[in-house]
């Protein structure tokens, strides 16, 4: 027997309606939101960044690729990670089928990480991706953009992330279990895991000057994590206690595998953008 509330079509449907109020005002409240993005000032961007690309060397206007939009997704793969972040890759995995649309409309889609190229390019190859994947390793892109950190600035505290400053030396001999695990799972500790985090900027080129216009961090990726717009419309919800998912090709044939973690907190790391103890 379900532990549930349970009702009759009819008071199903009137209390349906009734959230259907809350679900368009909350659509009226987002379309604002996004006209007030598009109403940020510019900030003109003259640091001339290189990056290495499946096409060679490239500046950052080179990314747009013909286009006069560019949004960069920051995807947590370190130098020294052997494979990149499990959350990252499950909010990548919908890349493929979006890039041609926005490429289509004007927008160019790239993914940035601090990896070398080579490693990149392996792990694209094995996740089955075919949108494009810079490398900007070596380069201040990562640290500008306040998606990578030295290690003096984790220890000090000092990491400003999604618009906040940490104020608290960090012990790197001591994060939590989640941390842990997903460490391991790119192949390196926590502490050089953390050095990277996730992240969207989106930039314009006019004139022949590229402008950054907007960023987001940690939960401000919400939407584009996409199994979770789905799993918020399931009727269990997101129905997490840690961390769950694995890269595709990991699950188990016809389940996914149980991962037993602690509830994952903003503070902890980067990739807990879409959960909901975040």
């Amino acid at each position: 027997m379900t532990k549930h509330i349970t009702a009759t079509r009819k008071e199903w449907l009137a209390g349906r309606i009734e959230l259907l109020k809350e679900e368009k005002e909350l659509t009226r409240r987002s379309d604002e939101l996004a006209r007030r993005r598009q109403e940020l000032p510019w900030v003109r961007v003259d640091k001339e960044y290189r990056f290495e690309t499946d096409k060679g060397s490239a500046s950052l206007a080179d990314l747009f690729r013909g286009r006069s939009q560019l949004m960069v997704y920051h995807f947590m793969f370190g130098p020294d990670y052997k494979a990149g972040c499990p959350s990252c890759s499950s909010i990548a995995d919908s890349f493929n089928g979006i890039a041609v649309h926005l490429e289509n409309h004007d927008v160019a889609l790239s993914v940035v990480s601090r990896a070398p190229l080579a490693k990149l390019q392996a792990y694209k190859q094995r996740m089955g991706w075919t949108f494009p994947w810079a490398s900007s390793v070596g380069g201040d892109f990562n640290f500008d953009f306040n998606v990578s950190f030295t290690e003096e600035q984790q220890r000090e505290g000092s990491v400003d992330y999604n618009y906040k400053r940490g104020g608290v030396k960090m012990d790197t001999t001591a994060f939590p279990e989640a941390v842990v695990q997903i460490a391991a799972t790119c192949g390196t500790d926590p502490a050089t895991y953390s050095l990277d985090r996730p992240g969207l900027s989106t930039f314009v080129l006019e004139d022949g000057v590229v402008y950054h216009s907007y960023s987001a961090y940690a939960r401000g990726l919400d939407g584009i994590w996409g199994m979770y717009q789905w799993l918020d419309r399931a009727p269990k919800g997101r129905n997490e206690s840690g961390i769950w998912w694995r890269r595709h090709d990991e699950y188990e044939k016809g389940h996914a595998a149980e991962v037993k973690a602690s509830p994952v907190k903003e503070s902890d790391c980067g990739c807990e953008a879409a959960s909901k103890s975040a």
